[in-house]
């Protein structure tokens, strides 16, 4: 515990630049997860988040994800939540494992926070996607032993007035997504179905429809993905970031667009067909 009675000790005044996990390294390190694993996480029964993705709309931008989390060929979890609120303007999603990507992301929510009261102004969106970087590879060397986190995230940018995507490799490398982008063992599938549903420009709506409609056919070809549960009322997690901020789906309106993708699927398994044109 920190002891507080003189002020605030000098490496606060002094950590704007820090990343927020260095700063927790030098004044309360047992507030940190392990930095070491005594043996190979291989062999460990460790859940595992699936597919997540995001994709642009006229006026911001969208982040889903599905809702399983798996152990192996086990199911560990039907209603995980995979995407999260990074700060007013952005939202951060994670595939791979669970408990690893939950620390890393309230690490990176609380790094945003601290850096905004010590600065007195949020960081660009460039600046939170390098910061959220920083935090991917401090977990290499977990990463080496299998426990593999590949975050995504996107945010309104205010200075561009669009919204932006970025991924991240397993070093903490982070690459600017253009219109749309998924990540997770369901990923290829679901850039599949967004690569013929997406339309620069679209609305709000329908982009809400090509990510659970992208889901949906993730979970059809990836076990490790869940589609939409209707007996257990179990939806895709949806967030939108716009110029008046984040704002997480309710799920009266997920619900809605779930079930008639789901009807819509009856009559053609296959989803929507693109125009050849």
């Amino acid at each position: 515990m920190v002891d507080f009675s003189r002020g605030l000790p000098p490496e606060f005044m002094s950590s704007a630049n820090t990343p927020f996990s260095e700063l927790l390294a030098a004044v309360a390190p047992d507030a940190l997860p392990p930095r070491r694993l005594q043996e190979s996480a291989a062999g460990l029964g460790i859940p595992h988040g699936t597919t997540v993705l995001a994709l642009t709309f006229d006026g911001g931008v969208l982040m889903a994800g599905d809702r399983r989390a798996t152990m192996g060929n086990v199911i560990a979890q039907h209603d995980l939540e995979k995407v999260n609120f990074a700060d007013e303007y952005s939202a951060v999603a994670f595939a791979g494992t669970v408990g690893t990507a939950m620390e890393m992301v309230r690490l990176f929510q609380f790094e945003l926070e601290h850096y905004e009261k010590i600065e007195g102004l949020p960081l660009s969106l460039d600046g939170k996607a390098r910061r959220l970087a920083a935090l991917v590879q401090g977990n290499l060397g977990a990463a080496m032993q299998g426990l593999v986190v590949v975050p995504l995230f996107a945010g309104y940018d205010l200075d561009r007035e669009v919204g932006r995507i970025y991924s991240f490799d397993v070093t903490g490398g982070p690459y600017e997504m253009t219109d749309f982008h998924a990540d997770g063992s369901g990923s290829p599938y679901a850039r599949g179905a967004l690569k013929k549903l997406y339309r620069r420009g679209m609305s709000q709506e329908d982009a809400v429809v090509a990510a659970v409609q992208a889901l949906y056919d993730a979970a059809d070809d990836d076990s490790a993905t869940g589609g939409p549960d209707l007996t257990r009322r179990i939806y895709p997690s949806v967030a939108v970031v716009t110029d008046d901020g984040y704002r997480k789906l309710a799920e009266d309106e997920v619900r809605t667009v779930a079930e008639s993708v789901v009807t819509a699927r009856r009559d053609s398994p296959n989803g929507p067909t693109a125009s050849l044109r």
